[in-house]
Parts: structure tokens; sequence; C-alpha cells
């Protein structure tokens, strides 16, 4: 049985193929149009997944969208009859939209499919299951446990903004949800948008910038006290209350009322690309603290309600890390599994489990013990004559190893001593995050490595940091984690045994000059507040990259490597090999592994582009 899940026109279309209750393909469509969080319905994707699995679209026994869009229509005439005469502009411009498309979405599906490929559209069943149900069986479906409570935490689907279900065996109920327009993901996307942060985008920048807060400055706790006061009520079940006459997102274009917020806060909105100053430090440190306390008590309701020893989550806020973290540690469930593509993208996924095991109720199989996810490792994968002919075109100089044993001490080498490498290998990555198939690699040991990753190779804000990549074996020896970490969804203190002493006034220091204090002798893994946002490598998943990591111990004694995706800012992670070779010569990236091949950027031929290649990516 093939069962094809798609998620589109929102953010990050993606296409999924559930095969035999296995998950053969995933990918998003952002990755071959190089449109970041490309919206469009995923045409290349969906290809991808058919060719992987081998089927035409009429030997597909299911055609699975991620939501009911008539529902969350539904959702949007009751929201503005609810909050008239406000937002009519608003309504004005989404009626005439859905009327012509979104209200015939088969139509509209058939349409697009018929692009790709001829087929019978009445022999094909399309299925819509609601949306935070795609999202948790995204979570429980792959997920090792037989049975688990399973959190979704997102902005909003049709009406539900956060859910509690019951997963065990082939069954997924949910068991209580938290409605439109009181949601978490909206909360904190409203101050994504206040600090000056692209919505759906930036939220991992307000994330990575928290922790420059003060947490014992007199500003940062009013700013708790205010954010709880006026903006969230908190129930001590995790639900929430959000005052609507804060809030803009229900029937306007816009997140907050900025008059309001300037006159809780003190400050005006911050516009994109402006100089960060301690007080959007501190206000993002609390709206971190807020949602760690709220994600908190969801996660102890969710074990109430189910009693389960295992959790599941998935949605958008579960791509909140040091969230993620913070519960780890709380040692509510015995074992966390988090979607790695938690946001939209992921629901294509669930979608198509959901119908393969509820709608035709299939079997599952589950160990406890190994997940579905196959390490996100779902996308397109190019042979060395692909990647050869995709170089012929640029007339790149390469270097052809004689074996994988060569490869990689030649590029443990050329880490060692400070160069940047494109590593490009494999399946391509699934989810928001390059696991060591389409990655950027440096030398953690680095002092300069952060500093040169984000100005002269991502081209972003040099406060952001990056993440670790460690043998499973070997994390004990750097950090404080209890459990593996695949998909980098986890942060964990570094050990103290490799922290350093820092100044006294180490927390009062202007936000630039405390990120370049050497906190520990990883810095450039180190954030500010000696965490890192750790990624485990088992060498059943990853042989390359595990292997790749053990040459780099044995060279250098270090078993740490620093992993960043291979992309610049705005730029979607690279899918081919055109994509990353044009990423090397773009950047000042040293030198790039791909495949079988070396290539060195001193000995490629003059890079004529000039810079309008930027105008195509949009800052994020």
């Amino acid at each position: 049985m093939t069962i094809l899940g798609i998620s589109a026109f929102y953010h990050d279309s993606a296409a999924a193929i559930v095969q035999n209750g296995s998950l053969v393909a995933a990918a998003q469509e952002e990755r071959f149009t190089r449109k970041k969080h490309d919206a469009d319905f995923p045409i290349h994707a969906i290809k991808y997944c058919l060719r992987q699995a081998g089927v035409s679209i009429s030997q597909v026994d299911a055609i699975v969208f991620y939501d009911k869009p008539l529902l969350k229509f539904e959702r949007l005439l009751e929201t503005y009859y609810g909050f008239a005469p406000k937002g009519l502009l608003s309504f004005l411009k989404a009626m005439p939209v859905w009327l012509k498309e979104k209200m015939f979405f088969k139509r509209l599906m058939r349409e697009h499919l018929e692009k790709l490929e001829g087929y019978d559209s009445k022999k094909v069943k399309f299925l819509f299951p609601e949306h935070h149900l795609s999202h948790a069986a995204s979570a429980f479906y792959p997920s090792p446990f037989r049975e688990a409570a399973v959190l979704t935490l997102d902005g909003v689907g049709e009406w539900a903004t956060a859910s509690i279900s019951y997963g065990n065996g082939e069954s997924l109920e949910i068991k209580n949800e938290l409605h439109f327009p009181h949601s978490l993901g909206l909360l904190y996307s409203a101050f994504t948008f206040f600090l000056g942060f692209k919505v759906n985008s930036g939220e991992y920048k307000l994330m990575g910038l928290a922790p420059y807060g003060n947490a014992d400055a007199q500003e940062t706790k009013d700013f708790v006290q205010k954010i709880k006061a006026s903006l969230v009520d908190i129930k001590p079940d995790g639900s929430i209350w959000l005052d609507q006459s804060y809030f803009d997102y229900a029937t306007g274009d816009r997140m907050v009322k900025e008059d309001k917020w300037k006159d809780l806060f003190g400050f005006e909105r911050r516009n994109e690309e402006s100089e960060l100053a301690q007080k959007h430090c501190n206000l993002a440190y609390a709206i971190q603290q807020v949602t760690e306390e709220i994600v908190l008590l969801l996660a102890k309701e969710a074990k109430r309600i189910t009693g389960s020893e295992n959790l599941c989550m998935a949605g958008g806020v579960a791509l909140n890390c040091v969230a993620n973290g913070k519960l780890q540690q709380a040692n509510l469930f015995k074992n966390i599994f988090i979607q790695p593509a938690s946001g939209d993208a992921g629901g294509a996924v669930g979608a198509a489990f959901a119908a393969y095991h509820i709608y035709f109720k299939q079997a599952r199989d589950a160990d406890n013990l190994n997940d579905k996810m196959n390490g996100a490792y779902l996308g397109v994968q190019y042979s060395d004559l692909d990647i050869a002919l995709d170089l012929k075109k640029y007339n790149a100089i390469t270097y052809a190893f004689t074996n994988k044993q060569e490869r990689d001490k030649k590029t443990v080498d050329l880490i060692a001593k400070g160069n940047v490498v494109g590593w490009f290998q494999g399946r391509m990555e699934f989810g928001p995050r390059s696991l060591g198939n389409r990655s950027i690699l440096g030398d953690p040991r680095n002092a300069e490595m952060q500093k040169k990753l984000n100005l002269k190779i991502k081209f972003r804000e040099g406060f952001r940091p990056f993440a670790p990549a460690v043998r499973l074996e070997d994390k004990d020896e750097y950090f404080e984690m209890s459990s593996s970490s695949p998909y980098m969804l986890l942060v964990a203190p570094v050990k103290a045994v490799i922290r350093k002493l820092v100044p006294e006034n180490y927390g009062n220091l202007p936000m630039m000059e405390r990120l370049y204090v050497e906190r520990s002798s990883l810095p450039t893994i180190t954030h500010v507040d000696f965490s890192a946002r750790v990624q485990t490598i088992d060498v059943k998943t990853n042989p390359d990259f595990w292997n790749l990591l053990t040459e780099f111990k044995s060279q250098t004694s270090c078993g740490v490597l620093v992993n960043t995706s291979f992309n610049v800012r705005g730029e979607p992670p690279v899918c081919t090999p055109e994509d990353a070779y044009k990423c090397f010569m773009r950047t000042e990236m040293d030198y790039l592994v791909i495949g079988n091949y070396l290539l060195s950027k001193t000995e490629q031929p003059t890079w004529l582009e000039n810079e309008d290649w930027k105008k195509e990516f949009t800052l994020d």
C-alpha cells in the first residue's frame, strides 16, 4: 500500500510517501525551487517522492492533504464575524482567494497533479485529516514507542493551536485542544515580529538571542511580569488566554498593536537589521522563559491525561530546542521523541501515516528503540557521475579520492588547519536542520570560527550560535545530556570540565563583548549561557559522518565538529551538486567535499557572477 502525503499553501510545502508502513521519501519544495519556505504546491517534491517509491500517481492508494481547508475557512469566517467590523479590509482581501481557489481543493489538487503526469482522478482517493492530527501522527507513528502521549504546538491549524493526544498501536486519539486565537506559537511569533525578525522564519533568531538577556536584571523580571499580567493568562493545565486587544493577527495584517506594545514594554518595535540593544535581549529572554513554563505545564497535563512514560512532540513550537532541553531535564517522561520536521513540512509525513494507520487500519510495528525517520535522510541522492556532470558545467577543478578513508583523512586535515569545508554526501535531510549530509563543517576549538562562519560564509548576524555534532558514544565527554539527540532538537549544558572561567562582570557585558569571551575549550559551539544545540551521530544511521568524526578525534583528540546547514542566509540548504558548487563559490568557504571529489577554492576558475545573486535570497 502506497500513501502520498502533501502539505502546501501556507509555508514549507512538502511531500512524503509511506509504502507498506515505511517512510521511503520526504522532501520540502524549497529545496528544488530555491525559494525558502516555499508555499506553492510541491510538484517537484511529489515528483521526487514518486520516483523514489517507484510508483506513478495512478498506483497510489490515497493522496492525503495535511489539513481540512473547509474547516479552516469556517474558522476565518467566524473570526471575522466575531471581530466585526474590525478586519474588513483583510476579509475583503482573503475572500476572493478562497472563493476562487481554496474552496475547491480537490479540483485544485487534481489540476496540479495533472501537470505532473496523466492519471485517472476518479480512481485516486483524496483524504483530508485535521491539521493537528497530521502533526500528532507525524510524531507518534514514526516514533519508537508502542504507546505515548503526544503534544502538538503551533500557530494555528483549522481551529486548534495545541493538542494533547494518546497513541497506542495504530490508534491515535486527540484528547484535548486549545483553540484560536489563543496560541503559544502565535504569542512567540508576536515577539519575533516585535523584536524585528520575520515571522515563520525568525523564531530561531529569537531563541538564539534569548541567552544574551540578563536574567537577574530588574528590567528582565519586569518584562516577564508584564507578559503574564497583560498579554497571556497561563492556566495550571498549560492552556492560555491571550488578550486580543494587544494583537492584530486575528483580522489584521500585522502580529501586534505596536502602540500598545510600545506602552507596555517602553520601546518601539525594532526595525529589521537595526542594532540589537540589551533591552531586546532581555525581552527575548523573558518570552523564552514564559514559553518554557507553558510547555512544561502542557507536558504535565499530557502526562496526567495519558499516564504514559513516553512523549512525542510536533508542531512549529516543538522546534524550540531550548524548551525541549528544559523539558527533558525535568524528567516528566522517561523517553521523548520529537519529529525532526516539526513544522508544516512534517504535516505531509503525518498525513500519510494517519491515512495508513487510521483510515486504512494497517497495523503498526514499534520496538521502543528505533524510530522510523531514517535519521531524516529521506531526500534525493546523487551519484559521483551526477556530481561530475554538474561540476563540468562550471569547468570545476576537482581531485578524486581513491576511497572513503583517504577522503576522511584529507577532510579532517583541512578542518584541523582552520579551513571551512562544505560536506555534501548521501541523501538530503528532511526538515530545517542539516544533519551531516548537506553541511558546512569547522573546528569547534578555533576561537575565530563562529565569527568566520557567520559573517563570511552564512552572511548572517554574528550572535547566532552553531551546533556541535558528536558521536553518540562520545556525548558524555562534552555535554550534560541523558539521551541521544539525533535531530539537533535538544539543547544541553556543556560539561564543566571543558568550561573556562569568564570575567566576574560577564553577565553585564555588552552583547557582542560577551559573544567573544572564550567560554570553553570548544568556543564555537558553546553559547553565551554555556549551552549547546547537540546532534548525536549513530554509526547505524549515518556511517559516513560517524567515520569522519572518528577520524577527527583520532587526529585531534577532539570528538566534536561544528555542523551548520549548507546554505547562505535566506537560502534553503543545498539540494543538488550544482547548488553546492554555487554556494561554495559565492562564499569564503575554503574547500568542498562532494561525493568522492575534493575542490579547493584557490584552484577554481574565476567566479564571474556579480552580487545580484543575493537578491534571490531575501533576508530571513
